[in-house]
């Protein structure tokens, strides 16, 4: 019995001291596994038209729409598809190489200076789209002119619409 009564067990204190620094060192554990789980859904597109302005040629008879963009988001941005006043341009009017002097198929030909496949642009790159429009008699867009306002939006592969209103001069 003497034994017993000699042993003494760990004071209040110190205890507590124990407690409280087990508690922490969980609880600062669990947020660095929270926030590493977290930062791999937080990841967003966001695509900044920072600029645009249209001119007129008038020899070949088309607007060279230019769009500067921006990729302001922390995931890469995949534009897939241009609308010229709600009006999707078709696959016959993408093309890498587009040269609207000498690639205008007719008159109702819409040109986009990247791939069928669409433009990618890395978190934090910037990037300059050219859209050309022909206004020659019988076009799609023909009643365009100076001083109209014409509404283009770029659509990406993760489903964001970026809207830029654009007028001609």
């Amino acid at each position: 019995m003497r034994i017993i009564r000699s042993r003494r067990a760990v004071s209040p204190v110190i205890a507590t001291v124990i407690l409280v620094a087990v508690a922490i060192t969980v609880a600062v554990a669990v947020a660095y596994w929270m926030g590493g789980i977290a930062s791999q859904y937080t990841t967003f597109e966001k695509v900044e038209i920072q600029s645009g302005w249209a001119v007129k040629n008038s020899v070949d008879e088309y607007w060279d729409t230019t769009l500067e963009v921006k990729n302001t988001g922390s995931a890469t941005s995949t534009l897939i598809r241009i609308f010229v006043n709600d009006m999707p341009l078709n696959s016959t009017g993408y093309d890498a190489a587009f040269d609207p002097a000498t690639d205008f198929v007719d008159a109702t030909r819409i040109g986009v200076n990247f791939a069928v496949t669409g433009k990618t642009i890395e978190s934090g790159a910037s990037d300059t789209i050219h859209v050309y429009i022909s206004y020659a008699s019988g076009s799609a867009f023909g009643s365009l002119s100076s001083g109209t306002t014409v509404n283009f939006k770029l659509h990406s592969a993760g489903g964001m619409d970026y809207i830029k209103m654009i007028e001609l001069v």
